[in-house]
């Protein structure tokens, strides 16, 4: 069979067409493998080759001859190359570009000299021979093991050409043919190993998409891996779910959260109960939007920073989450998951609903603590007023005698005087700036005292119990205030049961320390002094009191009382003798379910003995206790009639008084108290006055009283500044109230006796005649 060079020729031009074609296909189409551009390339330079081939078949100069040599020379390095780059090698161009360079001299200077087939044979072979070994090393490099079958078949196909090519060269060198005889050969051999090479570069791209959607594969797997252990392990809960409300995914921190079990992903949640941020269920008309699941679902749209409550199965705590929740769509558009994402804020609510009760009782505590200031300041401005009234009124019944008609009604001024006297006291107990006599008390000794003082104002069908535990410890207290707090709470308890059978309850037990029943406040206390605490109930079964009332009881000036039956001021005062004994009220009560109060007290040191109760004595009048607001304890009584109340007697020798007060109408009463005494009088209104009164005649005196409370210099100051003229007189000093602060500045100045100034007017004399300065010989 005859071979047509020109078809041959022809044909193969077609081949580098088509081969160029696919291969620059692929190099679009894949641009992360690099080989098919090189060999798109190399089929363009072999069609260069077969072109020059046609031309020079066709009867064309020799010059078409060497650049046909050139360019498939060039087709076969561009081969090479292209094998390189897919195997990610480096590739050597400037060693390629000095080959052509070579390749190019060489054939000229073979045109110059002698252009003979054997000689060009040589010049197209070596290069094509050099080639194949430097892919075979390659390949080696890549897949030393010959593991890939598509390496292997490239390899075979590799040593074949440089085989045909070796034995062409052999029949040339050996029988001397010439280019006709041996060109048809040499085309046909090379374009049946063209085409070969063809497919299996093209399996070679196969192979590497093949490897890489493995690889993407794995690489996918791994960070589904990752981002599900990520998922798995989050703080936040995480649920997936389809929209017929079945369960994707859910994590470790959602099954926590929902009290699920650990293993395996459940088909649906269970009802799932949300609240509002005021523990509230929603309303009907909003349940369709009650969960962010559903609200999603309804709007297509994210919902972000939405706190909802939710109630655990079989559990009654509350739990609290702020979530989130979006939609994920398929490629269409359509709804395809719904990712819901919550984060544990119970432990937040919890330490903020801990911060409003703080923040309740910091403005409550500030609250107290500035209208207590108010009442002191008012308590001062009050006493001078009363003080003023009880002593003219004392000094009227003397002055009219005692079988004037005027003396019922001097009386009733003065037990009004007294009523308002009392009212006092509540208001400085409440502030807290009435002074404390504390002492070892037992607490069964105050509430056996208490018992009988409201066993005469009960009714029968009201029954009152005690329950005292004799091992309970002493505390420290003052007698009369705690009397008072007791009092207060039993006449609360006798009108809460509206005048219906019921009983009371007075218990008395000790608490210890380390209890976790114990307030912290009083624990702290306790653990310090190294003591145990004292707790005293006050319960009953009345009406009770609902969340409001309750909040507000400590109020000054609150009362669920008519009008004229209460001031607001019995809690209050409660309230602030307690905390002024360092102890805590704790209040249980609700509607129709009876209230329980629980004081708890500091235990007293076992080094200490109890001392004697003062008797506790109803202020009321006519042996009932008053409304719980209106309840005092005194020791001092209220005189049963309107005779004058015995004084002092008149001293001897007169003595001389030096009076200071800037209030002018308490100046005048008692001036006119004790020189109706016999008392010698030196009265001012004016600190500087009475101080230059001192320096000009230090022994004229024989006792300082001044006011504690005036402007400009207070009692204080005066004292200290008379004791610094005369260190022997003694220096009393009197105030509307007395703080622990007060009396130890007094002490340090040397004033030898703080009065309260509201027994001034009825004790005035007494003190006078016991803090006086003696004659002199």
């Amino acid at each position: 069979m005859t071979l047509d060079l020109p078809t041959l020729v022809l044909v193969r031009m077609g081949a580098d067409v088509l081969i160029a074609l696919a291969f620059w296909a692929q190099a679009r189409r894949y641009p992360s493998i690099r080989g098919p551009g090189w060999w798109s390339l190399a089929s363009v330079a072999s069609l260069l080759g077969s072109l020059g081939l046609w031309l020079r078949a066709g009867g064309g100069p020799p010059q078409a001859a060497i650049l046909a040599s050139l360019a498939v020379n060039a087709s076969v390095l561009m081969v090479w190359l292209g094998l390189r780059s897919y195997l990610r090698l480096p590739l050597p161009l400037r060693l390629v570009a000095l080959t052509m360079g070579a390749l190019t001299l060489a054939h000229a200077g073979l045109y110059a000299v002698s252009d003979g087939l054997g000689t060009r044979f040589v010049l197209f072979s070596l290069p094509v021979l050099v080639a194949a070994t430097l892919a075979l090393r390659d390949l080696q490099q890549v897949d030393g093991g010959w593991q890939v079958p598509e390496f292997n078949a490239l390899r075979l196909l590799t040593l074949f050409e440089g085989a045909v090519l070796l034995a062409l060269a052999a029949v040339v060198v050996a029988s001397g043919l010439v280019w006709p005889d041996v060109m048809p050969a040499f085309l046909f051999a090379f374009l049946m190993t063209k085409l070969l090479r063809a497919v299996l570069y093209a399996a070679l791209v196969s192979l590497r998409l093949r490897r890489d959607a493995e690889q993407a594969r794995h690489s996918m797997a791994s960070r589904e891996a990752e981002w599900r252990a990520l998922v798995e392990n989050l703080g936040a809960g995480v649920i997936v779910f389809r929209p017929d409300h079945s369960v994707v995914t859910i994590n470790s921190a959602a099954r926590r959260f929902l009290g699920l079990a650990d293993q395996g992903v459940v088909h649906m949640l269970p009802v799932w109960k949300p609240l509002r941020e005021s523990g509230q269920r929603m309303p009907r008309p909003e349940r369709p939007f009650e969960r962010p699941f559903e609200r999603v679902l309804a709007t297509g749209r994210p919902v972000s920073d939405m706190v909802l409550g939710f109630h655990q199965p079989n559990a009654p705590a509350l739990r609290w989450a702020l979530c989130n929740a979006y939609p994920e769509n398929d490629v269409l558009g359509g709804l395809q998951h719904v990712v819901f994402t919550f984060v544990d804020i119970t432990s937040l609510k919890q330490a903020q609903a801990e911060r409003e009760v703080l923040e309740q009782h910091l403005a409550q505590s500030q609250k107290m603590e500035a209208l207590g200031t108010l009442a002191g300041g008012v308590a001062h401005d009050f006493n001078n007023i009363l003080a003023a009234i009880l002593g003219n009124a004392d000094l009227a019944r003397q002055d009219v005698g005692a079988g004037s008609p005027a003396q019922e009604s001097l009386h009733e001024i003065s037990a009004a005087a007294r009523r308002g006297r009392e009212l006092v006291r509540q208001i400085l107990a409440f502030s807290r700036q009435q002074p404390l006599e504390r002492m070892p008390v037992e607490p069964a000794t105050i509430v056996n005292e208490t018992c009988a003082l409201l066993r005469t104002a009960i009714t029968p069908q009201v029954q009152l119990f005690t329950t005292i535990d004799p091992a309970t410890p002493a505390l420290r207290a003052d007698a009369t205030q705690l009397g008072q707090v007791l009092l207060n709470l039993g006449t609360n308890a006798i009108h809460a049961l509206e005048g219906r059978s019921g009983r009371i309850e007075y218990q008395v037990r000790g608490v210890r320390h380390d209890a976790a029943e114990l307030p912290d406040e009083v624990a702290q206390t306790c653990r310090q002094d190294g003591v145990d605490a004292v707790c005293i109930t006050v319960a009953d079964d009345g009406c009770g009191m609902d969340e409001a009332t309750r909040a507000r009881i400590f109020e000054p000036f609150f009362t669920t009382k008519a009008v004229g039956r209460g001031t607001g001021l019995g809690l209050s005062v409660v309230l602030g003798i307690v905390q002024a004994h360092g102890g805590a009220i704790e209040v249980c009560s609700g509607t129709a379910e009876g209230t329980r109060f629980s004081l708890y007290f500091p235990g007293a040191s076992a080094m200490t003995q109890p001392a004697s109760v003062p008797a506790v004595t109803a202020t009321a009048g006519e042996g009932a206790p008053a409304p719980a607001e209106a309840v005092t304890m005194s020791a001092d009584p209220v005189p049963a009639s309107p005779e004058v109340s015995p004084m002092a007697e008149t001293p001897a020798t007169p003595r001389h008084i030096l009076y200071l007060d800037d209030d002018d109408t308490l100046v005048f009463l008692v001036r006119r108290l004790l020189e109706r005494r016999g008392y010698q009088v030196s009265a001012f209104t004016d600190q500087q006055e009475a101080i230059d009164a001192v320096r000009a005649a230090p022994e004229r005196f024989d006792l300082l009283m001044t006011d504690y409370n005036m402007p400009g210099m207070s009692g204080l100051d005066v004292a200290r500044a008379v004791r610094a003229i005369s260190p022997g007189l003694p220096v009393a000093v009197a105030s509307g109230y007395i703080s622990d602060e007060l009396q130890s500045e007094a002490d340090a100045v040397g004033v030898a006796e703080v009065v309260f100034k509201t027994d001034a007017v009825e004790a005035f004399c007494e003190v006078v005649a016991r803090l006086v300065r003696p004659a002199a010989a």
